[in-house]
């Protein structure tokens, strides 16, 4: 599955059904000016003949997979993490916030277990924990050898 084409495609369809011009464009109806023809150019969903019905099937099919508890392991690791902390931190957060809810909210765990849940979701994982202690999300014993989830 392709995430990105799936979620763009959805993106679009939702344009449309919010837009006359799109709407218009879509069924054939009206005249288009430039950037709406440039819009619906972009569309690989729609062809001369219309709408690609086999196309958009596997999109809300795609779609409907991410909606469930597998749709984690349709992304890719995040290869490098955001330079600055106001895009960062955010994304630290949630990451550490997905592992102790994994883990268990309540648990120590020592840092080679941590580090393995971030290294799931981020190739940096050394940021993201530091991160999550900084924010203080996560509590480290002074020896830093276990990790506790605080919120």
């Amino acid at each position: 599955m392709a995430v990105h084409d799936a979620v763009g495609r959805a993106r679009q369809a939702v344009a449309v059904l919010a837009s006359p011009t799109l709407r218009a464009a879509v069924t054939g109806d009206g005249e288009l000016d430039e950037r709406t023809r440039l819009a619906v150019a972009a569309f690989d969903w729609l062809g001369d003949a219309g709408p690609d019905t086999p196309l958009l099937g596997r999109t809300a099919r795609d779609l409907q997979v991410l909606q469930g508890p597998a749709a984690l392991l349709e992304f890719p690791r995040i290869a490098r993490m955001p330079a600055g902390d106001a895009e960062r931190h955010p994304l630290s957060v949630r990451i550490v916030e997905i592992v102790f809810d994994r883990l268990g909210p309540g648990r120590s765990v020592p840092e080679a277990v941590l580090n393995a849940g971030i290294a799931m979701f981020a190739e940096d994982v050394a940021i993201v924990r530091r991160d999550a202690v900084d924010l203080g999300v996560v509590a480290r014993t002074d020896d830093g050898a276990s990790y506790r989830y605080v919120g």
